[in-house]
């Protein structure tokens, strides 16, 4: 498919805050209740030696300051898999997200 304009943003800015290694990323936007083309659910996989010896939690706050701009807008959920390239090297493969229920708690009737 086509990578748009928010995949593109996120692609680069990974890039050039981390370094990584690997970098995958899935425009999740289709399995959700939104609009043909959007972009605002992401998985991605990042791979880089700046996480070495950090918590999850502190790898994450490293993609989150990298996207801030995303986060702040189009971008409504990001799923993170952030390895150091010897966590890779066991698992090599990005994760799939569980299908979207769709609505919210008042459609769902919760």
């Amino acid at each position: 498919g086509t990578i748009g304009p928010v995949e593109a943003a996120i692609r680069t800015k990974l890039e050039q805050a981390l370094n990584p290694e690997v970098l995958e990323l899935r425009n999740e936007s289709g399995g959700h209740a939104v609009p043909p083309g959007s972009e605002t659910h992401f998985r991605v996989a990042v791979v880089s030696s700046r996480f070495e010896g950090l918590s999850p939690l502190q790898r994450h706050r490293l993609v989150h300051a990298a996207l801030s701009e995303e986060l702040a807008g189009p971008v409504h959920a990001l799923a993170i898999q952030a390895r150091t390239p010897a966590q890779w090297k066991e698992n090599p493969q990005l994760d799939m997200s569980p299908p979207c229920l769709g609505g919210n708690k008042k459609t769902r009737g919760t």
